[in-house]
């Protein structure tokens, strides 16, 4: 039986440190608006698909200063939240003073892959908070179930593209300069 929340025992939210300083185990949480949001295990197809897109994304950017990070990398995207997407593209940051950073706020590409699950947060939630960041450029929302992906790019400095693509779909990415094949992504 849950615990409603009593007015004499008040909430306190956690700030992105001390989130960061709390070891889970083998168990992954996120940190939304200062109140940990637990996360369930990612299945093989989701895992299979995020490996895909890392490798599809370091082959082409090797050399060029961007890195793809798996979903152990936080991105902070509003106060006191931290959200780990699928992948992550950052740029800059593949000097030695970047090696022990745990949580970053400027990626440049992010993918989401959703699942039953997770949907109204990916597309609500997330979705919002990854546009306000000014260094995001593409949002990718995969689905593994239909193979389908809804492609959200920056238009100038105020405007969205935001398409979900029903067929087979290559992904450019322009602020990479490269472009993401759908079988790539969705190989087995």
């Amino acid at each position: 039986m849950g615990m409603a929340a009593r007015p004499d025992y008040p909430l306190t939210l956690l700030t992105e440190q001390e989130f960061l300083e709390i070891t889970f185990g083998d168990l992954k949480a996120e940190l939304e608006h200062g109140v940990i949001r637990m996360m369930a295990g990612a299945k093989a197809r989701h895992n299979k698909v995020a490996l895909n897109i890392q490798f599809a994304l370091m082959r082409r950017l090797q050399g060029t200063g961007c890195t793809p990070y798996g979903p152990d990398q936080g991105i902070r995207t509003v106060e006191r939240t931290i959200r780990y997407p699928a992948v992550a593209v950052l740029c800059g940051h593949d000097g030695s003073n970047d090696d022990d950073v745990r949580l970053f706020d400027d990626p440049r590409v992010l993918f989401e892959i959703a699942s039953a699950g997770t949907f109204r947060t990916d597309v609500r939630e997330k979705l919002l908070e990854y546009r306000a960041l000014t260094s995001v450029d593409t949002i990718v929302l995969v689905d593994i179930g239909t193979e389908r992906v809804r492609v959200v790019q920056r238009i100038g400095p105020d405007g969205w593209s935001d398409v979900g693509h029903q067929a087979a779909f290559d992904i450019p990415l322009p602020s990479l300069g490269i472009t993401l094949p759908h079988a790539e992504i969705f190989a087995r």
